[in-house]
């Protein structure tokens, strides 16, 4: 649609009105949250809120994002199927707002809305060699295209899932990593997946200052979730394919907060004997104020290690194989720094639990 606007000016437009709609429509989100009763009201540790808080903004986002694509995203068949996997992802994580779904429930959905992409043609069917040097020869997923897909795409839904458990924690990154994303997408001309990174950033943008700390509204599963899909997708349509690029590397580093957080979760509760779903106070932002931070700190921890991991990614687009050496290197030490820093450390919660036992 709209053939006569240059790209950059279809991306303004694209950003423009799905920032203002999700901005426009939250306020009224959040009363009809407020009227059903989709409320999240802190009943356990896990959570930081002192007082209960409407959920469900993400519909806000959800309005947003999916208007603004209908306005300025030429439809193809992947498009359509990237909408539609939207939509289940969306329906289903709103029930779960206001009746909390089990989590096999929810995996169910998870994997019907992937399985709704993978018909439409949303399929890693290969990923670019990876060398420091790049080159434009492929490794083919064959036979492992459909499990490869399915993984990814639930794997990231889960992912920013598990990550929003505090104020615009979960946007925030969202948002850094679709930025990441879309500047990559226009650096190898990819002009309708930059139209739907765009949309998603100012839909995400416009729903922010409701969700920052002291939180207004949560965004709960219904946009946490969504996010998640779109950006699985999106990264499978425009990101994983392209010629001269590590392209495998690039959607990994932009979603490399969530995607971590969510592999050290599962990590964490199996080596305890949990459920993978079992939730907890182990997640990184929970480390975080373990170590004293405030909830403003913490978020801007997390939004800073994001946005490094996104330029790093940005910069692994280019053909300098010097440069190339250096981000994999930079993305190594961050890596390392964070697991001393962070993860090495004992939440604070854990060690009270420990004490009160040893005196018990």
């Amino acid at each position: 649609m709209f053939p006569y606007l240059a790209l950059w000016e279809r991306l303004l437009l694209a950003a423009a009105v799905a920032f203002a709609i999700a901005f426009l429509t939250t306020p009224p989100v959040k009363r009809f949250a407020e009227s059903i009763g989709a409320i999240d009201v802190p009943k356990d540790e896990r959570r930081v809120h002192n007082h209960p808080i409407p959920r469900m903004g993400g519909l806000a986002i959800f309005l947003g994002f999916v208007l603004s694509m209908l306005l300025f995203v030429d439809m193809s068949t992947q498009i359509v199927g990237l909408l539609l996997g939207t939509v289940i992802i969306a329906v289903m994580g709103a029930l779960d707002d206001i009746v909390n779904l089990n989590a096999w429930v929810k995996l169910a959905g998870q994997i019907v809305a992937a399985g709704v992409a993978i018909r439409c043609g949303i399929v890693v069917d290969a990923i670019s060699n990876f060398t420091p040097s790049g080159g434009t020869t492929f490794l083919y997923t064959n036979w492992l295209a459909i499990p490869i897909t399915l993984f990814w795409i639930v794997a990231c839904t889960n992912a920013v899932n598990l990550i929003d458990g505090l104020d615009g924690l979960a946007v925030g990154v969202s948002t850094i990593s679709s930025l990441t994303m879309l500047l990559v997408s226009l650096f190898v001309a990819e002009p309708s997946v930059s139209l739907i990174l765009a949309a998603l950033t100012g839909a995400c943008v416009g729903f922010m200052p409701y969700n920052l700390n002291p939180a207004k509204i949560f965004m709960g599963d219904v946009g946490s979730q969504m996010l998640g899909f779109v950006l699985s997708t999106a990264s499978i349509i425009g990101l994983f394919k392209f010629h001269a690029i590590i392209s495998f590397l690039v959607p990994l580093l932009a979603l490399a907060v969530p995607l971590a957080d969510t592999v050290f979760a599962f990590i964490r509760r199996i080596v305890h004997g949990q459920s993978p779903f079992h939730a907890d106070r182990g997640h990184f932002h929970h480390r975080l104020l373990a170590l004293g931070m405030s909830q403003k700190q913490a978020v801007a921890v997390l939004y800073g290690v994001s946005a490094v991991l996104g330029l790093i990614a940005v910069l692994m687009t280019g053909r300098s194989v010097v440069l190339r050496i250096v981000c994999i290197a930079a993305a190594f030490l961050i890596s390392i720094t964070i697991w001393l820093l962070v993860l090495h450390s004992i939440p604070r919660t854990q060690k009270e639990e420990k004490g009160s036992q040893a005196e018990k």
